[in-house]
Formats: C-alpha cells, structure tokens, sequence
C-alpha cells in the first residue's frame, strides 16, 4: 500500500476515533461491506493532499467509499467499485449537488472519493448507488452527517 494511502487511512482513523467531524460507518449488502467516511480535508496531511491532487480547506470535506466482499473462508477483499452520488441539506426544497466521485488505488484497495463544500454546523444529507455487483442493481446508500469548521 502506498505511504499516502496509508497516512490518508491513518488520519481517517484517528479523526474517527477522536469523534471530531467525521463519520466511519457500514452498510451490509449480502456478502458485501460497503465502507463510508466523511472528513473536513483540513484533516488531510499536505503530502497527502498534494499527493492525490486533494485541496486542503476548512471548508471542503472528503467522501471515501470502498466495498469489502466477505469470502466463504472469512477473509475479505477489496473490491473495485463505482459510486454516484449526491449531497445537500436536510429539507426537502434543499438543492442537491452532485458529487464526482473518482478512484484512489493503494496497493489492492481501490477506493472512491469526492471533495464538497460544507459549512459550519450545518447538517448534510447523502445519496449513494454504489455498483458493487455487476450483477445486481447498485446499492442504495443514504446517510446524514453534521461538519463543523475549525477556525
């Protein structure tokens, strides 16, 4: 795995362990994990950043989807996926935004991100497909997450 895969999963991970805007949750589908986070890219190490073309601001966030499939003998693998998606407030009259997801790879886990605007207490509302199958319709993914900036 790459150093700036491992320092962004690095800062992601503490980031969620301190709760401090952001978000490491699961849907199950099947035999498929389906992995999202939210994170103020303020979190981001600038070598990271700069590494994946990724702006660091208090104002931009980042979504990172990946999907694991569970195997029969317990182990997992990471899959390489596509997701759509959109982002905006919670009523419904809110204008939605959609968000352009595109891939990072770090040695075999591929995984999607997309940077968006927030602003500071404001809660934000999230729709994903994700084609995780080719097989099968994608997977709906909804979620609602509340960022702060830090000044």
């Amino acid at each position: 795995m790459k150093p700036g895969i491992l320092a962004f999963l690095a800062v992601s991970a503490l980031a969620l362990l301190s709760g401090h805007a952001a978000a490491q949750q699961y849907e199950q589908i099947d035999n498929y994990q389906i992995h999202y986070s939210a994170v103020n890219t303020s979190f981001l190490p600038e070598e990271v950043a700069r590494e994946h073309g990724i702006q660091r601001s208090n104002v931009m966030a980042l979504l990172n989807v990946s999907v694991l499939e569970e195997r029969d003998d317990g182990t997992t693998r990471a899959l390489p996926v596509s997701v759509n998606g959109t982002v905006g407030g919670l009523s419904t009259s809110d204008a939605r935004t959609p968000l352009s997801f595109r891939t990072l790879r770090g040695g075999d886990a591929p995984s999607q991100v997309a940077v968006f605007r927030i602003h500071d207490d404001e809660a934000m509302h999230f729709d994903l497909e994700v084609l995780h199958d080719r097989n099968a319709d994608p997977a709906r993914v909804s979620f609602i997450q509340r960022f702060y900036i830090d000044r």
